[in-house]
């Protein structure tokens, strides 16, 4: 049997360099792998590429990574944190809109090797037709996101959409084993496993380390071959609030 399970969280998390692509799961705060997102920061991991459904609403997780200026591109659904707009006018950060069922489509193509699908989320909108301000700078907008390809289909317009295959996925499980089964609770199951699917490394931590065999057939909602490497899960840290007011960024 492989061991996927991990003692050190630092020394493995490590090997994520500055400038990655990064596929995080979570709802909200519902399945946020909270502390390997602690653990970019306590590494000081920068200029990172995100795709996750949302910010959050606070400093933890992906509002820790936004507040301390680790993140150079947000591709996601739901930016909502004020932080982050600050910063995204300011031309400290990117942002890629994406619909979330898109999104949600994009790292399960990722996962399963599919390059590209059409589908009519964004059709007729400023996230297709190439007017969505990727970038500000001094002067205003800096950069658009590109135009998307359409056709129509059974006389609706459809947009292009490409699949992810991100450097790196982080996910959080309810119960995990160490061959890296994987069960997730609820709302936590919306993103987690499209997540994990989609990066070349998958990191994955778990509330609850089970014994091999523990889980039931129906009870693995990703199994261990999307699975690199188990942790366990710790609370959330929220960021320094001197860096939020402006400290080193």
């Amino acid at each position: 049997m492989i061991d996927k399970f991990r003692d050190d969280l630092l020394a493995e998390l490590d090997v994520i360099p500055s400038g990655s692509t990064i596929a995080i799961g979570g709802f909200g705060s519902s399945g946020r792998p909270d502390a390997l997102l602690n653990g970019l920061c306590d590494l000081d991991k920068r200029d990172l590429h995100v795709y996750v459904n949302n910010v959050g609403d606070d400093f933890t997780g992906v509002g820790r990574l936004i507040a301390e200026g680790r993140v150079r591109r947000f591709t996601g659904s739901f930016p909502i944190l004020q932080h982050f707009y600050d910063d995204y006018f300011a031309g400290k950060v990117e942002l890629e809109l994406v619909p979330q069922g898109a999104l949600a489509e994009r790292m399960r193509a990722g996962g399963a090797g599919i390059a590209a699908f059409f589908a009519p989320s964004g059709a007729g909108t400023m996230l297709a037709d190439g007017s969505f301000p990727l970038s500000y700078g001094p002067d205003g907008v800096r950069e658009h996101v590109p135009a998307k390809e359409t056709r129509v289909f059974n006389g609706r317009e459809h947009v292009l959409e490409y699949g992810i295959f991100a450097d790196y996925s982080l996910v959080k499980a309810q119960k995990g084993d160490r061959k890296g089964n994987l069960r997730f609770h609820l709302s936590a199951r919306n993103f987690n496993p499209p997540a994990a699917m989609c990066g070349r490394t998958t990191f994955a931590e778990v509330e609850q380390l089970v014994e091999v065999d523990e889980l039931g057939a129906d009870d693995v909602h990703i199994p261990g071959v999307f699975i690199d490497h188990v942790v366990m899960t710790a609370a959330p840290i929220p960021a320094d609030p001197a860096t939020i007011q402006g400290g080193p960024r």
